[in-house]
């Protein structure tokens, strides 16, 4: 029996996720100045105009406007015709954390309370599913060809989809690609298809096994998208945890990652289950698996710890939960330390999803 499954994700110039890397420079200039920094900050981004608002404890200083605005320029935001720049006027409101949360984390407690899911399959090399896959390196692969000139008409902003065909539960093909960039107002619509299809969709799938005709590839839509960025949308740090996390396909937890310190569960404990998902379908132990994971403010360990293979599993239960306990201390300082979290990481995450991409340490695979 055969079914389609579609994901979504969006270039790192999309409203949403100017928030997301803002917010998450925040956390990393801390945590760089001081690894015990206490970081919740929330970016709002619209017509001509910056907001932050949040918590922040920590010994260093922190030079917050230049922080936005660097990270703004970087992601292309210059010309004043996009009605948003990099010089868009700012309000900063920021404090220190409560009190009465601080007390649970200086106990090595978790900084927030919720549930949190990772996620594994045999799908691709990242041990991610197809969909979301394709959609995240379409993503990069449109911010690469603009950042490089190789398309010098596009402008910063832009959406991707993938829909794949699975034939019992195994992908067979792509179906439909759906690419949304705005570009230039003297380009034909039809020219811009024809070399995204060409530099961006062709080269992607390739790299993934699978080939797609031009007929089966939407670009913008409506057929008009000429102004993008927070002018057109406003955008809000955490508002893309389906497309940071696993694009549907896997559950996804009660709270967002970005501008949040590792001692929020909702971001350490995501990276845990991820982490404990991955190994256990890279170790062979199963094909498809979910870890589930819930914490309450001021909680050292887990009041769940769960695991579901979907029948797929290769060795018995016992056999996995003693292989989780043995590679990774779920509790909030067993997970801090034992993936390393207290360092200036966490910008790169912001953008194309934060799993599957090896360089951080929830992607590590331990053998058996």
């Amino acid at each position: 029996m055969s079914n389609t499954f579609t994901s979504e994700s969006v270039c790192a110039g999309h409203p949403d996720k100017i928030c997301d890397q803002v917010s998450d420079a925040i956390v990393d200039a801390a945590l760089k100045k001081d690894k015990y920094s206490r970081v919740a900050v929330e970016t709002m981004v619209t017509k001509n105009f910056i907001a932050m608002a949040g918590e922040v404890t920590t010994k260093g200083k922190i030079n917050y406007q230049k922080i936005a605005r660097d990270v703004i320029k970087k992601l292309g935001y210059t010309k004043k015709e996009l009605d948003f720049t990099y010089n868009a006027p700012m309000t900063i409101k920021i404090h220190t954390q409560s009190a009465e949360i601080a007390v649970g984390v200086d106990a090595q407690g978790a900084g927030d309370q919720g549930m949190m899911y990772g996620y594994a399959c045999e799908e691709t090399k990242s041990l991610m599913p197809l969909p979301i896959s394709i959609a995240h390196r379409l993503a990069e692969r449109v911010d690469e060809v603009r950042e490089k000139k190789l398309l010098t008409y596009l402008r910063p902003d832009g959406k991707t989809q993938a829909t794949v065909t699975y034939d019992r539960n195994r992908p067979v093909s792509v179906e439909e690609i759906v690419l949304a960039i705005p570009h230039f107002e003297n380009m034909k619509i039809r020219d811009v298809k024809e070399d995204l299809y060409k530099i961006v969709v062709v080269p992607v799938l390739r790299e993934f096994g699978f080939k797609i005709a031009e007929s089966d590839v939407i670009v913008n839509g409506t057929g008009v998208w000429h102004f993008g960025g927070p002018a057109a949308d406003t955008g809000v740090t955490g508002r893309k945890i389906v497309v940071d996390t696993y694009g549907g396909m896997a559950r996804v937890g009660g709270g967002a990652f970005s501008g949040k310190d590792p001692t929020k569960v909702d971001r350490s404990g995501a990276y845990a289950a991820r982490f404990l998902a991955k190994n256990i379908v890279a170790n062979k132990l199963a094909s498809r698996c979910e870890v589930r994971l819930a914490y309450f403010i001021g909680a050292k360990k887990p009041i769940m710890q769960e695991v579901e293979t979907f029948g797929t599993e290769k060795k018995s239960k016992k056999l996995i939960n003693d292989f989780m306990e043995k590679i990774l201390d779920t509790s909030v300082s067993g997970i801090l330390e034992g993936l390393n979290l207290r360092r200036p990481i966490y910008l790169k995450t912001a953008a194309y999803g934060h799993f599957g991409r090896d360089n951080f340490p929830w992607e590590k695979i331990v053998k058996l």
